[in-house]
C-alpha cells in the first residue's frame, strides 16, 4: 500500500493512505499489533514524504477557506495594537519593559533609568519608545533569517551590568546561553549550548547558574559558570538522579539567595545558597518525603513555606532562614481550608500577598507581613474573572502590580496601594476597531457560569461568553474548549482572536473539567491516574449541557484542545462521536499508552505520577489501554477532525497525531480527517506573532465552516 497518493485523476482530493507495517507490542501478557509504528522515525525519508503529503491534502481541503482565513487574519491584526509597550516594572534604578513594533514579529526588551521623584511607571499612549530607552535584546534582530525563534532564559545581573539570555532556532527547546555586556553592548565569548529554560546570577554578577537536560529531555543538572572562563570549566553544583524529578534554578526576590527547586508530580524539595557565596554548597530546606510538596518564599530573615503536609489544599508556615530543615520548627501562618486552594504567597516588607482559588475562581488577599491579622480580599465587580499578581521584584515596595481580565474585559494592569487599598488602572489591553470600523465594547457581550452534571453526579463548572442577543434555541454555533490535566486551570479570560467567533454568532464555552485545578486539589486528584476517565466524561457532560440548555446543537458544536487537551479531544470523540460536528486537536497526546510505556522517550518517567506506570503495573496498563485515543478508534462515523502538530516538538511527538489520523482514516468513517505538520516548529507552533495569527486564522476559519457550513 502506497504511503503517498498517486497523482490526482479526479477533482476530489484523495487523502494519503499510510502503509501498514505490523509491529507487535507485548506487556502483561497482552499483545497488540501497531500498524503505524514506523511513523516514529523522523529521519526516515518516507515518514517526511508522508507528512508532506498530509500537508498537501490539508491545504487542498482547506483551500476554499482562503477568503475566510484572510478575513479572520485581518480582523485579528486590525484589533491588535501592533506598536505597543508593556507597563514598565521598576527594579532598583531602572524601569524594565518590552514593546512591539508594527510589522515586526517579535518583542523588543528594554529598560530606562528612573527619573528623580518618579513613582508611577511612564506610559506613552502611542506605545512608542520611552525617552532615554536602552534596548536590552531585540528578538527581531536575533530571529533575522530564521524560520523559528524562541527566547528561553532572560536575566539581568543584580548590578544591572550583564544580561544572560538563551535562544532556540529549531523549536526543540534546546537553548544556547549567551551573555551580553550591557555597558558596552558586546556579546561575550561565554556561550553554552544545549541548556534548558532559566538561569540565575550570583549577587555580584560574577557567576551564572543554568540547567541542562538528560537524554529524556529532563532538566536534571545545575551548573555554575564563572564569567570570563571557558565553559569547559563549568561545574555541576547539583544533580537530580531520580528520573521522576525535574529541577530549575532561580533567585529570591531580593537576589540574596540562589534557589534550586526539584519536583516530581507528587513530591518536591528546595535547596538554598547564599548568593554572595556562589562557590559555596547548597543546603536543603526540608528533605523530600513522598507525597509532600512545598515551595519557599524568602521574607527577610525567615522563610515562608507553602506545603501540603497533612493539608490537601495547602497551608502556609514560617521557619527561620536558613535553618528550616526540621519541620518541627515550622510555625503555622495560614491554616488549611477545605474550600480554598492556596496557590502562592509573595512576601514584602509591608505585607503578604496571597494568591488562591475558591469556588472555581482565582483570588488575591492582603495580610500583615507576619501573616497574623485581618485578611483583606481584593474584590472586583464582575461575576467571572481571572486575577493574579504581576511582576513585583522589590521587597520594599508598597504598590503592587496586579493583572486582571474576564471573558469580556481585556487584560488590565493595576497598581494596588497597600496604604489605602486603592486600585489604579495603569493600562488596559487596547482592542482597536474591526476592519469594518466597529469599535469593541464589553457591553455588547455577556458571560455566564453554568454547571453540568457528570455521570457520577459531580457538578462541573462551565464558563460561557457570547454576544448579547445570541439565541438560546440551539441554532447558535459553539466552540467548547477543555484541558483537564496537571492541575492546570483554564480560567475565564479575554481573547482578541475569539471576537472573530463571537461576532459571527458563536457561543464560546470553557469546560472546567476534573484533572485541572479549578476547584482545588481534589478536583485534580479525581481526574488523574486511575480516575482519568472523569476528565473525559466531564467534558462529554459539558457538551450535553450546552446542547440541552439551548446554547447550541450537536451539529453546530466544535470541541478544541491541545497537548493533554488533545488527549481529551481524542478520548471524547471516541466516547461520543455524534456529540460533535468537529474536533480541533493541537499537538495532541493521542498515543498516550505507547508513549508512557517507553521510558526512553522524553518526559515518560516523569509522567508516571500523572497517568500511572503502565510498564510495571498491569492495572494501569489495562486502564490506559481502555481510553488512549489511538487504540480505541471505532468503526463508526466520526465528525470532521483537524489535528495540528510540529516536527520538532519534544513534548508531544509529531508521530502521535500522525498515527492517529492514519488509523482514523483506515478504521472509521465520516471525517474528513486532516493533519497539518509544521516542519520547523516546536510544541507551541509557529513562533512569530504574524505567523501565529495566520495559523490561528486557519483554525478559526475551519471551525466556522465546520460549525456553520459556511466558509464566509
Amino acid at each position: 500500500m502506497s504511503t503517498v497518493p498517486s497523482p490526482e485523476t479526479s477533482s476530489v482530493p484523495t487523502p494519503p493512505i499510510a502503509k501498514q507495517v505490523p509491529t507487535e507490542r507485548t506487556h502483561h501478557g497482552d499483545t497488540v499489533t501497531d500498524p503505524y509504528a514506523w511513523l516514529t522515525d523522523p529521519k526516515d525519508p518516507e515518514v517526511i514524504a508522508y507528512l508532506e503529503a498530509e500537508n498537501r491534502y490539508t491545504d487542498s481541503l482547506t483551500g476554499g477557506l482562503a477568503g475566510l482565513r484572510s478575513d479572520v487574519f485581518d480582523e485579528i491584526k486590525a484589533r491588535t495594537q501592533e506598536t505597543d509597550l508593556s507597563v514598565p516594572v521598576r527594579k532598583g534604578n531602572w524601569w524594565r519593559y518590552s514593546r512591539t513594533v508594527e510589522g515586526q514579529q517579535y518583542a523588543i526588551s528594554c529598560r530606562r533609568r528612573v527619573h528623580d521623584g518618579e513613582v508611577t511607571p511612564p506610559m506613552p499612549e502611542d506605545g512608542k519608545p520611552l525617552d532615554g530607552e536602552e534596548v536590552l535584546l531585540d528578538g527581531n534582530e536575533l530571529a533575522e533569517g530564521k524560520a523559528f525563534f524562541s527566547l528561553g532564559a532572560f536575566a539581568v545581573s543584580p548590578d544591572d551590568k550583564r544580561l544572560a539570555y538563551s535562544t532556540d532556532f529549531a523549536g526543540d527547546e534546546r537553548y544556547t546561553l549567551r551573555i551580553k555586556d550591557l555597558v558596552t553592548g558586546e556579546v561575550l565569548p561565554d556561550e553554552v549550548p544545549d541548556t534548558h529554560y532559566g538561569c540565575a546570577w550570583s549577587l555580584d554578577g560574577s557567576a551564572l547558574f543554568y540547567t541542562t537536560v538528560d537524554e529524556a529531555w529532563r532538566p536534571y543538572r545545575v551548573w555554575r559558570h564563572v564569567i570570563g572562563t571557558p565553559t569547559s570549566d563549568d561545574v555541576v553544583v547539583f544533580e537530580e538522579s531520580d528520573e521522576k524529578f525535574w529541577l530549575g534554578v532561580g533567585t529570591s526576590r531580593d537576589d540574596k539567595w540562589l534557589v534550586i527547586g526539584t519536583a516530581s508530580k507528587l513530591t518536591s524539595e528546595v535547596w538554598l545558597l547564599d548568593a554572595a557565596n556562589p562557590a559555596g554548597e547548597f543546603s536543603v530546606v526540608a528533605p523530600r518525603r513522598f507525597g509532600v510538596e512545598y515551595e519557599v518564599e524568602v521574607a527577610s530573615d525567615r522563610l515562608l513555606i507553602l506545603h501540603n503536609d497533612g493539608a490537601e489544599n495547602f497551608e502556609l508556615a514560617s521557619a527561620p532562614l536558613p535553618g528550616a530543615g526540621d519541620t518541627a520548627v515550622w510555625t503555622p501562618v495560614i491554616a488549611h481550608r477545605a474550600d480554598t486552594r492556596l496557590l502562592s504567597v509573595d512576601a514584602f516588607e509591608s505585607c503578604l500577598m496571597l494568591y488562591y482559588r475558591r469556588d472555581g475562581m482565582t483570588g488575591l488577599s492582603v495580610l500583615p507581613p507576619s501573616g497574623a491579622g485581618e485578611e483583606k480580599p481584593i474584590t472586583f465587580p464582575e461575576p467571572l474573572y481571572t486575577v493574579g499578581l504581576g511582576s513585583n521584584p522589590e521587597y520594599s515596595q508598597t504598590r503592587f502590580r496586579i493583572g486582571y481580565n474576564s471573558m469580556v474585559t481585556p487584560s488590565t494592569v493595576y497598581d494596588y496601594d497597600i496604604a489605602d487599598g486603592s486600585l489604579t488602572q495603569l493600562k488596559q489591553q487596547p482592542v482597536l476597531p474591526s476592519p469594518a470600523g466597529v469599535a469593541y465594547s464589553a457591553d455588547d457581550y455577556e458571560q455566564f457560569r453554568e454547571w453540568a452534571a457528570a455521570p457520577d453526579g459531580t457538578l462541573v463548572p462551565i464558563s460561557i461568553v457570547c454576544k448579547k442577543g445570541t439565541p438560546r434555541d440551539g441554532s447558535a454555533p459553539c466552540l467548547l474548549y477543555g484541558y483537564g490535566s496537571y492541575e492546570h486551570s483554564i480560567d475565564p479570560g479575554f481573547s482578541i482572536t475569539r471576537l472573530s467567533l463571537l461576532d459571527r454568532g458563536f457561543v464560546y464555552a470553557i469546560a472546567h473539567i476534573r484533572g485541572g485545578g479549578e476547584m482545588g486539589r481534589p478536583w485534580y486528584d479525581h481526574g488523574k491516574m486511575l480516575e482519568k476517565k472523569n476528565t473525559f466524561t466531564d467534558f462529554v457532560a459539558c457538551a450535553a449541557h450546552v446542547v440541552a440548555a439551548g446554547w447550541t446543537s450537536a451539529s453546530r458544536l466544535v470541541a478544541r484542545g491541545g497537548s493533554a487537551g488533545g488527549l481529551l479531544m481524542g478520548a471524547v470523540v471516541n466516547l461520543a462521536p455524534s456529540a460533535f460536528a468537529g474536533i480541533v486537536a493541537q499537538v495532541p497526546f493521542v498515543d498516550a499508552l505507547n508513549s508512557i510505556l517507553d521510558p526512553t522517550l522524553p518526559l515518560t518517567v516523569t509522567e508516571w505520577e500523572e497517568w500511572g506506570d503502565p510498564l510495571h503495573d498491569p492495572a494501569v496498563y489495562a486502564y490506559m489501554k481502555s481510553y488512549t485515543p489511538y487504540e480505541n478508534v471505532r468503526p463508526v462515523a466520526y465528525p470532521a477532525i483537524f489535528a495540528l502538530t510540529s516536527l520538532n516538538d519534544t513534548r508531544v511527538l509529531y508521530h502521535e497525531p500522525a498515527k492517529w489520523v492514519a488509523r482514523l482514516r483506515s478504521a472509521a468513517s465520516g471525517g474528513p480527517f486532516l493533519l497539518k505538520t509544521e516542519m520547523e516548529a516546536g510544541h507551541g507552533g509557529r513562533s512569530g506573532r504574524y505567523d501565529a495569527w495566520q495559523e490561528e486564522a486557519l483554525v478559526l476559519a475551519w471551525i466556522i465552516e465546520t460549525a456553520t457550513g459556511s466558509a464566509s
